[in-house]
């Protein structure tokens, strides 16, 4: 039998998460244990598969570093990490560049200091520019170190925004920023919230999509 971590609730139907290598049931109050035993049999396969997938993960994670001369993301696109002498970091539009003999772990540390510079430029500069487009205006752009949401706004109208999504594609990125400032109006995921959402950008789902595949791709890398 596989070993799983149960959670109960008023919920009505039988489901499986895999959640860090761990699997995850989650069942109605009333389901009896003969139910769920026989519910996760049935997924063996499935649960199988997915803890596969997740250890092939963890694994990329772990060996996941950086040096100089290796690629890194910025809008969508690839430059290389270069030292450069001096104690600045930065990126001039051709790379990113850094002081000379870091360990890999300062070089990634640096990386995402010019990570959190770019998208606090970028994004303001997006914000303000879809604000007006859409006539709203949020009282703050804040980057934060989220690692699963992309994006966020709060009751006070303050838009919070992870650093990775500067990874993304520009179009991609816009995608966020449009989303984001269409809570300022409705701060749900209401059919009037998409349809904000789809006046500014017809095609919004399509950029949706690119945006799950940068997901698989970081949950691949250690950013920690």
């Amino acid at each position: 039998m596989i070993a799983y971590t149960l959670y109960r609730s008023k919920r009505t139907t039988l489901a499986l998460y895999i959640r860090n290598g761990e699997v995850e049931v989650r069942a109605p109050l009333k389901a009896s244990q003969r139910d769920i035993d026989k519910f996760v049999v049935s997924k063996e396969k499935w649960i199988a598969d997915k803890l596969a997938a997740s250890n092939e993960r963890q694994e990329q994670r772990e060996a996941f570093t950086l040096n100089y001369g290796d690629m890194v993301l910025y809008c969508g696109k690839e430059y290389p990490i270069s030292a450069k002498s001096g104690g600045h970091i930065g990126f001039d539009g051709e790379r990113f560049y850094m002081p000379p003999e870091l360990t890999a772990e300062q070089i990634k540390h640096a990386c995402i200091q010019i990570y959190r510079m770019l998208a606090k430029r970028d994004l303001s500069i997006k914000v303000l520019e879809f604000a007006k487009q859409m006539g709203v205006m949020p009282i703050a752009v804040k980057i934060n170190n989220a690692k699963t949401r992309w994006g966020s706004c709060s009751g006070q109208k303050s838009l919070n925004f992870s650093w990775r999504l500067i990874m993304a594609e520009d179009d991609v990125i816009n995608y966020v920023v449009i989303h984001e400032l269409s809570h300022i109006t409705e701060m749900n995921h209401s059919k009037q919230f998409w349809a904000i959402v789809e006046g500014v950008l017809p095609d919004y789902k399509e950029r949706q999509k690119r945006l799950k595949d940068l997901q698989k791709r970081l949950s691949m890398e250690d950013w920690e």
